[in-house]
């Protein structure tokens, strides 16, 4: 079963949820879990009832990386598998697919989340972790680098001394002390863990979806830019977003005192 449904895809509210679905593998990378997540982002982004993505893993993982069964075998025949092949044709699209999705993401990771798995998580721009959670930059301990924008996250994350502790030794971080770092947005206990990830994604179904991805963009080019270049960025999102029916809902809200009902426009 799982390998014909490698995720779980559903829909509720506005908020579409997707489930990784190897629980055997602890919800690892093939490339049939690849191209169906994939085909998942795409819909999502066409789907304008959709406004905020929710995903997670089955079982006790949230997504332990690349499967490696699928290469032992070619390796130890002698293979030399091109790895950047595979991060081109397959990590990269599916990191840039969830940087310019067209609602908010949040990574509800429910246990252990690693390697490619952990940028995965952090690629989404909220990551709740369950107590009993963790991450691990394991790719030290197979000889490669942090792949899937890990590179990139970490030290923006948590700062370099702690990006190169996590990539070089790689030991596990526990979700509370990842929270303490501020690698992640939060940390709840387990039996708080599916509460707090639907109260979290109802907050972001009903608020203003086109302002929370412009904010996505505008802090993500904010170490790229000088500060009279995020300035510019920031004048021209505010002039976009004042054109919109969501600035006049909320404004009106707030002036006749009343909950915003926001469209998402």
């Amino acid at each position: 079963m799982t390998e014909e449904q490698p995720i779980l895809v559903s829909h509720e509210d506005g908020i579409a949820r997707i489930t990784l679905n190897r629980p055997d593998k602890l919800n690892s990378f093939n490339e049939t879990m690849h191209l169906a997540l994939r085909q998942a982002l795409d819909e999502i982004q066409n789907d304008r009832r959709v406004r905020v993505l929710v995903l997670t893993g089955a079982g006790r993982g949230f997504c332990a990386g690349q499967d490696l069964g699928d290469r032992a075998a070619r390796i130890n025949s002698g293979d030399k598998p091109d790895l950047g092949e595979t991060v081109e044709r397959l990590y990269r699209p599916l990191i840039l697919a969830l940087q310019n999705l067209r609602v908010p993401t949040l990574a509800a990771v429910n246990g252990i989340a690693a390697g490619a798995g952990a940028s995965l998580a952090l690629a989404c721009d909220l990551t709740l972790a369950a107590e009993s959670a963790s991450f691990l930059q394991a790719f030290s301990k197979i000889g490669l680098i942090p792949d899937t924008g890990g590179t990139w996250v970490l030290p923006r994350r948590v700062g370099l001394a702690r990006a190169m502790g996590l990539a070089l030794l790689a030991e596990r971080l526990p979700a509370r002390q990842a929270a303490d770092w501020g690698l992640i947005w939060s940390c709840v206990a387990d039996a708080d863990f599916a509460a707090e990830t639907d109260r979290l994604a109802r907050i972001l179904a009903q608020a203003p979806t086109r302002a929370l991805v412009r904010t996505r963009q505008a802090m993500q080019a904010s170490g790229l830019h000088t500060l009279e270049q995020q300035l510019d960025m920031e004048a021209g999102f505010m002039r976009e977003l004042g054109w919109r029916q969501d600035y006049a809902e909320g404004v009106a809200a707030f002036m006749e005192k009343r909950p915003a009902h926001f469209t998402g426009d």
